[in-house]
């Protein structure tokens, strides 16, 4: 698939209010922290405003017209989110604020039911969101966590993952695109080796739900977690996707209204599914947008903002790799939308501070993975993340801006 043209997406960004603004009086904006949350198009800012002007009410519980209308496109959003990453029932989807929130709910509720002497199975280059949750369930059950290990080049080690699967690895957890280096993790061949040994796979997806055309139905994990603000959708909302089958046999997370069949002061029974795990008024009005962000990228083509992200990308990993003085942090064979770096003699901090004021936005600092920056042997690094929108130009733009710095700090 071909990506969009320099003239495409030059029309694609009239489409972002934000990409048109200047920043420090009179810099054209250079946005690349896309990994961070991506931009929104006017027509998910316009979903979000029309729902607070028009249909404003609350979901399954009126009925009035406002109420039904809000009912009606919440849950026509939940199927939207279903058809967009080939899940097979709705009633799986479960909103939740993010990917944080879906990996706690399945750690602090499926994780129930694991013991002593189980493990649990990451790898070295996860976000603390898909470290943390599972520590703390280990902490109340006895279980154990175990990291696979990355190969020089910045990929997960595969004769180790082989090695430390085993009858005791009760969950395989991973990232299929590493947010601080950008590697594509070959997860749908991993997820079979797990599922083989028996093992439940979760897949954190919130750097490739955007990037990626996702069907899970073919890629065989028993969870998927993403986060819509990273597609073009609000923060705020997310989703956890799992088989009617499996969330049936947990219990719920959080207790309260919405969730329950029948509540009296002895005892509870719960809602069907989905509701069953969304206590509470929902994130009506950001399930909404969501809903309006995926018609925008699905008009677009998943295919080709995917050629269009790799197409990009692969061109700044090239040319920052040409950079006097700049050290890229991996070199995968597969990389999603983030490149990440270090500038030798400054400090990454001070080095996104610099770019800031040429205009360029770029992450600094662990990014969320204090155990990759271990293995790394830097405390932080900085990281140039791109979407659909982002151009070449902008990418020379970093590449001035770096320069810059280096000269500022007697380096050039």
């Amino acid at each position: 698939m071909k990506p969009f043209a320099p003239a495409e997406i030059c029309k694609i960004r009239e489409d972002f209010p934000i990409l048109q603004r200047k920043v420090h009086g009179d810099r054209d904006l250079v946005y690349l922290d896309n990994a961070a949350t991506s931009q929104k198009p006017l027509c998910v800012i316009e979903a979000l405003n029309h729902y607070y002007r028009q249909t404003n009410a609350n979901v399954h519980r009126g009925m009035h017209a406002l109420a039904e209308e809000a009912t009606a496109d919440y849950e026509a959003a939940r199927a939207k989110v279903a058809n967009f990453l080939g899940a097979t029932d709705p009633k799986g989807v479960i909103f939740t604020r993010g990917t944080t929130e879906s990996i706690n709910l399945v750690a602090q509720c499926w994780g129930q039911q694991l013991q002593a002497g189980d493990e649990i199975l990451i790898s070295v280059m996860e976000h603390h969101s898909n470290i943390v949750p599972w520590q703390l369930i280990a902490q109340r059950t006895g279980a154990t966590v175990k990291a696979i290990p990355l190969t020089s080049s910045g990929e997960l080690d595969l004769e180790a993952f082989e090695t430390l699967l085993n009858p005791k690895t009760k969950m395989l957890s991973l990232t299929q695109i590493s947010n601080a280096l950008g590697t594509v993790n070959p997860v749908k061949e991993m997820i079979a080796k797990a599922k083989a040994n028996g093992t439940t796979v979760l897949i954190d997806g919130a750097q490739s739900a955007p990037h990626l055309p996702i069907n899970l139905s073919e890629l065989g994990c028993d969870f998927y977690a993403c986060s819509a603000h990273k597609m073009c959708g609000p923060t705020g909302i997310g989703a956890l996707i799992a088989s009617p089958e499996l969330l049936n046999a947990m219990p719920p997370w959080q207790g309260g209204g919405e969730m329950i069949d029948q509540v009296t002061i002895e005892s509870s029974t719960w809602a069907d599914l989905p509701y069953k795990f969304e206590a509470g008024t929902p994130n009506i009005g950001d399930a909404i947008a969501w809903a309006s962000a995926i018609d925008y990228i699905q008009t677009l083509g998943m295919a080709r903002i995917e050629a269009t992200v790799q197409e990009v990308v692969n061109d700044a990993a090239s040319r920052l790799e040409q950079e006097p003085g700049v050290r890229l942090t991996a070199h995968p064979t597969e990389r999603g939308g983030a490149v990440s770096f270090w500038l030798d003699e400054i400090h990454p901090h001070d080095v996104a501070q610099l770019v800031d004021q040429s205009g360029v936005a770029i992450r600094a600092g662990h990014v969320c993975c204090q155990p990759l920056m271990k293995h790394l042997g830097h405390p932080a690094l900085n990281r140039a993340s791109y979407h659909f929108y982002n151009t070449q130009e902008e990418t020379t733009r970093l590449l001035e801006a770096i320069r810059i710095a280096r000269k500022i700090f007697g380096v050039a």
